[in-house]
């Protein structure tokens, strides 16, 4: 196969001026120069990048962005600077901290049948937004479905996140995981937490699979890998990213016990314990006795109905009956109650954090 390189081509008015600049202050290495008697074209390369300066080239002088672990050590700290052809180059953090925008606390409810739109996402994979307004972006919460089963046009790749947990609703999906062996194919009912930045891929989904993302913040990167090669070959159960463990939790073999809301029982999914308290995720059925009104002190508090239906009750808001495929989420201090359950209601319950839960009359 031939050697292809690719080039930027930025215009100058006089080439002098821009080499010290691109390999001085940039820290570049200039590649090529001509013509002898009169250089009027020079080739730099550096930071993964080739940039041809070209006196008679026409167009914008362009940005350049530096990404660097240190930006105080690189051009003195500068942020931003201006070459002599007129190039703005900008300094910026290579891994900057994730931010946790502070929740916009607000009743909602999306409902299914208000036909919110379904979008099509990375992969080929349709998204429909649960959350309108991402709680003012703390938190995204998506149902995702792929009409047409088989092989998925998946990369390795990893998200940098706070929290991300995938739960099955609908058909089967074929997952690889970094440190965690083979595929590991989720069933409905079972869930996924993903940690901060482990990598992955989706191999293969069953036809009219169906899961509900829950992602922090609602703003996050997806990065590819084209290094790593999945399945690894060691297998590390207790490895943690970022304090977080991976989680496969298989909802058949979950046990059930009285939930925080009189009327329900709920089973764990073992994320509260192996997020330290990141999030709590639970799903309710209906329990002995009658639905009483609550509130919470969560941060987060969303539900997602995934079977059966209900009357939500909100002090202050008119009820509203809800089916499968509706979700809502709940402020906190708020109080609520969840009236006339079926008696096949299910509903995921994610908390934010995990281990601030209580319930009053």
């Amino acid at each position: 196969m031939s050697e292809i390189r690719a080039e930027i081509v930025l215009p100058t008015r006089e080439l002098r001026d821009d080499i010290p600049f691109y390999t001085g202050t940039l820290g570049m290495r200039m590649d090529m120069i001509y013509p002898a008697d009169n250089p009027s074209v020079a080739v730099f390369s550096g930071h993964g990048l080739r940039v041809r300066i070209d006196r008679e080239a026409e167009g914008e002088p362009g940005v350049i962005r530096l990404l660097t672990d240190d930006p105080d050590a690189f051009a003195e700290g500068q942020r931003e600077l201006t070459a002599p052809n007129g190039t703005r180059v900008e300094i910026e953090q290579l891994n900057p901290p994730l931010v946790l925008p502070k929740t916009r606390h607000g009743f909602a409810v999306r409902r299914l049948k208000d036909q919110a739109p379904w979008v099509v996402g990375r992969a080929g994979m349709q998204y429909r937004d649960l959350i309108p307004d991402r709680l003012g972006g703390s938190i995204i919460a998506s149902h995702i479905r792929i009409p047409d089963g088989g092989p998925v046009p998946d990369m390795v790749h990893f998200h940098k996140v706070g929290f991300q947990l995938i739960f099955c609703i609908a058909g089967w999906v074929d997952v690889v995981y970094e440190d965690q062996g083979g595929p590991i194919r989720l069933h409905r009912g079972d869930c996924f937490i993903q940690p901060p930045e482990i990598r992955h891929r989706v191999l293969e989904a069953s036809d009219g699979i169906e899961v509900i993302e829950i992602g922090v913040p609602a703003e996050h990167v997806t990065e590819i890998d084209h290094e790593m090669t999945l399945p690894t070959p060691h297998h590390r159960p207790e490895r943690e990213w970022d304090g977080q463990r991976f989680v496969h939790n298989v909802g058949g073999e979950a046990s059930w016990y009285p939930h925080r809301l009189a009327g329900f029982v709920a089973r764990d999914t073992t994320i509260a314990g192996n997020t330290k308290g990141v999030a709590g995720v639970q799903v309710l059925r209906r329990g002995e006795g009658a639905s009483e009104w609550a509130e919470h002190d969560a941060d987060i508090h969303f539900t997602f109905v995934m079977a059966g239906t209900m009357r939500l009750e909100a002090e202050d808001h008119d009820p509203t009956e809800l089916t499968e495929g509706d979700a809502f989420v709940i402020p906190p201090g708020m109080r609520t109650r969840y009236a006339n359950a079926s008696d096949d209601i299910e509903l995921l319950e994610v908390m934010l954090p995990g281990m601030s839960l209580r319930g009053d009359v």
